[in-house]
């Protein structure tokens, strides 16, 4: 992406170092800007940390200071009102109940779509109406009865009845069928373009983004190796979609990580014999909310 003054970014991280506790670092020095209306594909090969940056992005770990991670220009982790306010979206492979609930409770009770949906205070009903036709929700299905596709229509439709203005997606077309996809996807281009609201999305599906999406970021191993406006991807000059491309940069990455494996450093630094204090960790220590 651009880089630019924080005022010019829905997204700004700078330096960022992050590890869950007793584990490698996942991020050593990681640095991105989104600007607002962006539509940006994050893509990586499994583990790469696609993941872990959008649960950073949405409040859920801490790093740093208040100045690391910033989203509309407050601090990720620790304004609790960019989630409250419904500035802030995030949708992932986890589907729990945030409403009215206790703890994390898995989303199969014996309850309906409409007292799920209608269970969400302070919503624009026309707004609610247009989503629950755009994801053909049956108000009247039970949601310990529904497929995973249908549930899954209903987590999406709760976490975009609010007007949101940055949208972070984690795999969360999966379940859906086509038809209901590319509707889904026609909706978000629509909010980007109309309200200026920022989306990352994190997907392996790639049919149809090559005209969706506005930017691309390419994580490897917790580094940003590749960060620019898909227009400007000089391979998809030479290719017939972006799927090809996202393939030949996995596979180099993957021959690459092979190689390492065949021929491992000369020199291997030994392990402090610090490694294993319980007190070491604690400096990249992952916090929850």
């Amino acid at each position: 992406m651009a880089d630019g003054g924080e005022e010019n970014n829905s997204i700004r991280v700078c330096g960022m170092q992050f590890s869950y506790e007793g584990q490698p670092p996942i991020f050593a020095d990681f640095n991105l800007n989104i600007q607002p209306g962006s539509r940006c594909l994050l893509v990586g090969a499994n583990g790469s940390g696609k993941t872990t940056l959008l649960k950073i992005l949405a409040g859920k770990h801490m790093v740093g200071g208040r100045d690391v991670v910033r989203v509309l220009n407050r601090s990720a982790f620790h304004d609790t009102q960019l989630v409250c306010d419904g500035d802030l979206s995030y949708l992932g492979g986890t589907w729990s109940k945030t409403i009215g609930s206790a703890g994390e409770v898995p989303l199969q009770g014996d309850f309906s779509a409409e007292h799920m949906i209608f269970g969400v205070e302070g919503i624009d009903p026309l707004r609610r109406d247009k989503l629950i036709d755009l994801l053909d929700i049956d108000l009247r299905w039970r949601m310990h009865k529904v497929s995973d596709g249908q549930r899954r229509r209903v987590q999406i439709c709760m976490g975009l009845l609010h007007p949101f203005k940055v949208l972070l997606l984690d795999e969360i077309t999966v379940d859906l069928d086509v038809v209901a996809r590319m509707d889904l996807l026609d909706y978000f281009k629509e909010e980007c373009e109309q309200r200026g609201t920022t989306i990352v999305y994190a997907t392996h599906i790639f049919d149809g983004l090559e005209t969706w999406a506005s930017h691309l970021a390419y994580i490897q191993d917790g580094e940003l190796r590749r960060s620019e406006k898909l227009s400007e991807v000089h391979e998809l000059k030479n290719s017939s979609n972006l799927l090809s491309v996202v393939e030949s940069w996995l596979r180099t990455e993957t021959k690459c990580e092979k190689k390492k494996h065949v021929n491992p450093p000369a020199q291997v630094q030994k392990t402090s014999t610090l490694g294993t204090s319980p007190f070491m960790s604690s400096r990249h220590m992952a916090y929850y909310r």
